[in-house]
């Protein structure tokens, strides 16, 4: 009776402490991993290293003055060295360390044992970058960032520069419009696309940018940011009048860069390789970033009436891929649905823009549209999103590299109120002006009259 007593004092609180370990591992991964996966991890790697890199063929033959140098001071047989660790640094999401390659090895080599580390350290997983001939990073990552999305502190922020989403291996996905200035991102409904939207208006609300907006779902989307909008249009009508004004602002634009540089003014605007950035900065127009949400409506016609009016904007609208970046015009086309289908005009629209973001689509052709012809692998990738992960994309650009994203959450109210705060911020564009929406003035709330006490009375 008296072991049991003892043995019922003794597992009582081992088994509290194991249901709090796994409910903080469910619930709260980032603490776990601070006080115990990542102790448990990083024991792991000091004590296993040498045999991990030997198992997962990254060592090589020691120099022959290290055999001497064994066989002269010790009796232990001569093994294969690894690459050179460097020191472990915990971050809160994981593990970093450097590794300087033996001669004669690649990134490559350890990017293809990525896997078997993974498991070797019990980390959740691990990806590898280099930082210079030599030496490459591991970035260890300890569980899964994407299920329960937590922006770093230090998210990279800057002048059109928006961190929007989060990497899968922790790092901020930043949407920088001076490196990538066009962009195509997909997403079928509920899919996440318009919360990625969302963060792109707000983090650029706040910033000194002219945004336009083309939303011919009646302005459902685009309307809720109107405060800081510079222009709006919410059909397809409305958006043949816009674009000949976007047009017309970049070539007023380019009259300016050969004003200030001297170019001849009959040199055709495709030869001007300057862009506004050479301006000084008292001269320098404000940049525009024209969001177009749904361009599958610009593309879709009724009439032979309608089919002259896609063709005229679908043109405008390549001619500002081509050459709105050294105007300082930036697109961000978005929709459910892009193909070839569409019309004249698509597949060349889509090869203006550099950068692809692919949220869950209802169809593999989309995916294909979206990311084929700049990374067939990250096609099956996208197509893998199951729908009860919003916000989980796969961003990719024309130089071949991608990674899954995911947006997180931001509600519709507080995106509306940080435009409505930063709505002294819209520049003055006065070829924008006959389409800047009308905002509703918000009422004042008047304070509630004071209830005076009543007297007692009999």
């Amino acid at each position: 009776m008296t072991d049991l007593t003892t043995l019922l004092e003794v597992g009582g609180p081992l088994a509290a402490l194991g249901g709090g370990t796994a409910y903080t591992r469910a619930k709260y991964p980032a603490v776990y991993w601070s006080a115990v996966g990542g102790p448990i991890s990083t024991a792991r790697l000091l004590s296993s290293y040498s045999s991990v890199m030997e198992a997962c063929g990254l060592t090589v033959a020691p120099s022959r003055l290290r055999v001497l140098a064994v066989k002269a001071t010790t009796r232990r047989e001569v093994r294969p060295v690894p690459p050179r660790r460097g020191i472990i640094r915990p971050t809160s999401t994981g593990l970093r360390l450097r590794l300087r390659l033996a001669p004669g090895q690649e990134p490559a080599d350890v990017a293809a044992s990525a896997e078997r580390l993974r498991h070797a350290w019990g980390v959740h997983a691990v990806y590898v970058t280099t930082v210079k001939p030599g030496v490459v990073e591991l970035r260890l990552v300890g569980y899964d960032v994407l299920r329960r999305v937590r922006m770093p502190r230090n998210t990279g922020s800057g002048f059109l520069k928006v961190p929007v989403a989060l990497r899968e291996d922790a790092m901020p996905f930043v949407r920088d419009y001076r490196t990538v200035p066009h962009q195509l991102t997909l997403g079928a409904t509920l899919s996440g696309k318009s919360m990625y939207l969302r963060h792109l208006i707000t983090g650029l609300a706040t910033q000194p940018v002219a945004l336009v907006g083309i939303d011919c779902k009646r302005g459902v989307e685009l309307a809720p940011f109107a405060a800081r909008l510079s222009a709006l249009a919410t059909d397809p009508d409305e958006a043949a009048e816009l674009l000949p004004a976007l047009v017309k602002e970049m070539e007023d634009r380019y009259d300016l860069i050969k004003a200030r540089q001297g170019i001849a003014p009959d040199t055709p605007d495709e030869e001007i390789t300057s862009d506004i950035w050479g301006l000084p900065e008292s001269e320098r127009p404000v940049p525009v970033v024209l969001f177009v949400d749904e361009v599958a409506e610009l593309f879709l016609t009724a009439t032979r009436k309608d089919e002259e009016r896609r063709d005229e904007m679908v043109t405008q609208l390549i001619r500002l891929a081509q050459l709105g970046r050294a105007a300082g015009i930036y697109l961000e086309v978005c929709g459910q649905r892009f193909g070839a289908e569409l019309g004249k005009g698509a597949t060349m629209l889509r090869a203006q823009l550099t950068g692809r973001v692919c949220h869950r689509v209802n169809d593999e052709a989309s995916a294909k549209m979206a990311l084929g012809d700049i990374a067939p692998e990250a096609v099956s990738a996208a197509c893998a999103i199951a729908p009860e992960l919003p916000g989980l994309a796969v961003a990719g650009d024309t130089s071949g590299g991608w990674s899954r994203i995911r947006t997180p959450y931001l509600s519709l109210g507080n995106a509306a109120e940080i435009c409505r705060e930063s709505a002294h911020l819209v520049p003055d564009l006065p070829a924008l002006k006959p389409f800047r929406p009308d905002v509703p003035v918000r009422p004042i709330e008047t304070p509630a009259p004071a209830v005076l006490p009543h007297p007692a009375t009999d």
